[in-house]
């Protein structure tokens, strides 16, 4: 016992030093320290401010899983390295086979032309692949995960911009703790702005201005999300053209032994080479990455060899193309010629794109490190040997790779660089994959099945409808074509436009998240914007020759995603505008006819804000309810992962004590990357954490709406939505709502070490005046952790006398908690049944043809063919209960 007070004592001492570090440092004026006692003061009244759902506001709030960047050790970074080189390297290291025969179309004119071009790919690839891809898009990572769906979702986490009706006034993630305090008293806005802009840098200010535009204005939300789905749609489109250039071309290297061969023959092998890189992508990205890693590595040796001996066989001159007034040359003496010939240039760049996407499967620091040293010497001097070749044979220009290498590393050439451009399609399936997994969490793609290949690393996926559909896709645009050249133009404009959106939207992340000087903002959009727009020009010059290929492409998939959304978010504004209010549930519940059926029943629902209208209609055709009832909504959050202490947040809607028996509402939480449970664990992990929530609720007594409750019920394992979240200055200041859910353990655990061990188990003593918990730090709530399992008895607790004086609650009034747990464990061992609300959405009669077309057809066709809800969420058929109703929108 004596040990423990020591540690108690050891502990606030080093809880008080922490206090005080702040106070010491802090530049406050005295004015400014009234203004913050004022602002605690005012939180007293909590009768005045417009309450929210706070159940609903928690659930948009999540510390999520934490960047798994900085938690790798060197083994598995260098395990990552090696899986880099095999899944994302292949596209740019097969580049070569084809950057200078689609560069000069129409031959090479003049030998120094070499040295332009040369220049132009050594300058662009250090720009936009190294710089811009792998030292700056690699660090605006969504804790982890890359792309553009990343960034959408990293910005929708400092900015309301999503156009689902998700959020209310203090749904803000970052949010300030006046909002609450101003609602009450408006007086006080003048003060406390004034506080903001002595406190507020300029570049605080900038991101505040970025944040209020993107929140304010309906039309810069709307294109950042077209521009979003845009890219998405590029991308999915670029993962159907790598496979088919990329094989393509290797394949088109047979010629030079056997110059019988058909083009129609070709053609048909890299087919049958498509269908089989398709079909092993079931295995996983785990395997795949191990098996085509060593092939990889081989071949950027191989090429990286080849570039050494061309180059000093014949002509080390070309190595002044590291002087860039070789491109200005290039441009003077080419004219138009050259700003077309652009559009083959940027090819040495693609895959870059898949770097950033893919980053969910690795790591920053393995993709730098297998970047640095592997990728990036192999390459540069590949096409220094290629350029140095052709300055002694320009007229071999048309197959530049095959003719470059040593007649007797032919053969092994061949078979490499065949494996290499299956490969290299690896880079941009798994690419695809991830995107579209994002898009789908978000509500902006229809339900497809998403399977996890690996268990060790998260975000390693595999969709086995869109695999079909992309080698489907691969194989026709392959037996279209018939070349290289006509692929090279459409797959270039799937890349640059991904690259300029991509530049859009770190511009965005620079402003609002980093808040980086404005100069350097300036610097980089102006810099990447102009260069990426003046190769977007080029092969736009060639739309006619192959570039409307990924443009119809995107354009379809662009309107299937824009569509779903569409109909998305008018459904689930339709459930919001007719939320059925709890006194509604209440009178439903009372009726005399109304049965009890045993068991557990987990109403499904998309509505986070309350009961959905579909409930009503279930009672009335079937006027029976199950013993314990969950409205459950399982909401993604814009965020990668979502810790499993954090997942399920619970509100009571209904008691046994008021007669209508026991009904719940549940929100669990997902990030887009987290994979769903089997409806049986989900079940069991649900009923697990609401009888934590039924005991704590129960052992504290205080109702959520009471004015002027002050426990909190935090987000691990039972019910994050008291009055606590009301953040007064001076007694919840210090947890933030962004804070992680361990930050705040840690934190509370801190603060609570004044008081014994046993205390923490309690409540605060009621001599506590209001006043001095806004004064003086205090316990902001207790943990699940710090209390009995839901298995354990509360019979337990009486025994130590110690508690007896904390918890002050009768023996009658722990067993009856007691008896509810055990209650609603003996009901879920009499089974569960889920009950699905599906709605049938339909146009309203008077809407525009065009709305009844959309909504009548287009969504109920893919609808119709995509995944139903029971199986994304793996519900057994024999526990299922579906309930439809029409919504007109």
């Amino acid at each position: 016992m004596a040990q423990v007070q020591v540690q108690v004592q050891a502990a606030a001492a080093t809880m008080e030093m922490m206090l005080k570090k702040p106070q010491a440092s802090s530049c406050c004026s005295d004015d400014m320290a009234d203004l913050e006692r004022a602002l605690a003061l005012e939180v007293a009244a909590p009768t005045t401010v417009p309450r929210q759902d706070s159940l609903y506001r928690d659930a948009t709030r999540a510390a999520g899983g934490g960047n798994h960047e900085g938690q790798d050790g060197w083994a598995r970074t260098l395990r990552l390295a090696f899986q880099c080189v095999g899944v994302l390297y292949g596209d740019i290291g097969t580049s070569p086979l084809y950057v200078y025969s689609s560069t000069f179309t129409g031959g090479i004119r003049h030998t120094d032309d070499l040295l332009g071009v040369l220049s132009l790919i050594i300058y662009s690839f250090l720009l936009f692949t190294i710089i811009k891809y792998v030292y700056i898009a690699l660090r605006a990572n969504d804790d982890g995960d890359g792309g553009t769906f990343a960034l959408y979702s990293l910005i929708s986490r400092h900015a309301k911009v999503s156009l689902v009706p998700n959020h209310q006034a203090e749904d803000d993630i970052n949010g300030g703790g006046d909002e609450a305090v101003l609602a009450a008293k408006p007086s006080l806005r003048g003060s406390v702005r004034r506080r903001t802009v002595q406190l507020a840098s300029s570049r605080e200010q900038r991101a505040q201005w970025v944040k209020q535009l993107l929140e304010t204005s309906k039309p810069v939300r709307i294109s950042l999300f077209l521009l979003t789905v845009l890219a998405t749609a590029m991308v999915i489109s670029d993962a159907c053209l790598t496979p088919a250039i990329s094989v393509l071309s290797a394949v088109g290297g047979l010629k030079e032994k056997a110059p019988n061969l058909t083009t129609d023959q070709i053609v048909w092998i890299t087919v049958a080479i498509l269908v089989l890189l398709f079909a092993v992508q079931r295995f996983g990205t785990d395997k795949v990455g191990y098996l085509f890693a060593p092939v990889v590595l081989l071949w950027l040796l191989l090429i990286g060899g080849v570039g050494v001996y061309n180059l000093l066989r014949h002509d080390v001159g070309v190595l002044r193309a590291f002087n860039p007034k070789y491109i200005l040359d290039y441009f003077r003496r080419n004219g138009r010629d050259a700003w077309v010939s652009l559009g083959g240039v940027l090819l040495c760049f693609t895959g870059t794109e898949a770097l950033f996407a893919d980053l969910g499967y690795f790591s920053v620091r393995s993709i730098q490190l297998s970047f640095a040293f592997g990728l990036v010497p192999a390459v540069l001097l590949a096409y220094i040997g290629q350029a140095a070749f052709l300055r002694r044979y320009p007229d071999q220009v048309a197959n530049t790779f095959y003719q470059s290498t040593p007649e007797a590393l032919f053969w092994p050439t061949f078979v490499l660089a065949l494996a290499a451009s299956v490969i290299g399609s690896q880079a941009m399936i798994s690419c695809a994959f991830a995107t579209i997994s994002h898009s789908q969490a978000l509500g902006c793609f229809p339900r497809v099945k998403v399977l996890h290949t690996s268990r060790q690393y998260q975000g390693q996926l595999y969709i086995p409808e869109v695999n079909f559909l992309l080698a489907l896709a691969a194989c026709v645009v392959t037996l279209a074509a018939k070349t290289t050249t006509v692929i090279a133009e459409a797959h270039g404009i799937c890349v640059v436009l991904v690259m300029l959106i991509t530049t859009l939207l770190l511009t965005l992340v620079m402003l609002l998240v980093w808040r980086v000087n404005a100069a350097w903002v300036a610097l980089f959009f102006f810099v990447f914007a102009a260069a990426e727009s003046a190769y977007l020009s080029s092969v736009l010059y060639r739309f006619a020759h192959g570039g409307y290929i990924p443009v119809a492409m995107s354009a379809v998939l662009m309107a299937v995603m824009v569509l779903w959304h569409y109909v998305h978010v008018r459904r689930y504004e339709y459930e919001l505008e007719r939320t059925v209010s709890h006194d509604t549930v209440r009178e439903l519940l009372a009726r005399r006819d109304l049965v009890r059926v045993p068991g557990v029943g987990l109403f499904y629902t998309e509505l986070v804000q309350g009961i959905p209208p579909v409930f009503p209609h279930l009672v009335e055709k079937i006027p029976s309810i199950h013993a314990v009832l969950l409205f459950v909504s399982v909401k993604h959050l814009p965020v990668p992962h979502v810790d499993a202490a954090e997942r399920f947040l619970f509100r009571q809607v209904v008691s046994e004590s008021g007669g209508g028996g026991r009904v719940f509402r549940c929100v669990a939480r997902y990030g887009y990357r987290d994979p769903l449970e089997e409806a049986k664990d989900f079940a069991a992990s649900l009923v697990e954490r609401l009888q934590y929530y039924v005991r704590d609720v129960n052992l504290y007594g205080l109702d959520h709406q009471q004015a002027g409750a002050r426990v909190s019920y935090p987000s691990s394992r039972c019910d994050s939505m008291a009055m606590a979240r009301q953040r007064s200055v001076g007694n919840m200041n210090m947890m933030r709502p962004s804070a992680s859910y361990t930050e705040s353990l840690a934190l509370s655990r801190a603060r609570s070490s004044g008081m014994t061990t046993t205390m923490m188990l309690g409540m605060h003593s009621a001599s506590c005046t209001d006043q001095q918990r806004a004064c003086r730090p205090t316990a902001a709530g207790v943990f699940a952790e710090e209390m009995l399992t839901p298995a354990e008895s509360f019979s337990e607790l009486s025994r130590m006398g110690s508690v007896q004086a904390a918890v002050k609650m009768s023996l009658e009034e722990m067993a009856r908690i007691e008896e509810e747990q055990r209650f609603i464990e003996r009901e879920m061992e009499k089974g569960v049944v889920y009950i699905l609300g599906e709605a049938e959405v339909v146009a309203r009669p008077h809407s525009s043809l065009l709305n009844k077309v959309m909504v009548n057809y287009a969504y109920a066709f893919l609808r119709k063919n995509c995944r139903q809800g029971e199986k994304m969420l793996a519900i057994p058929k024999s526990q299922l209960l579906k309930v439809g109703m029409t919504y007109e929108i």
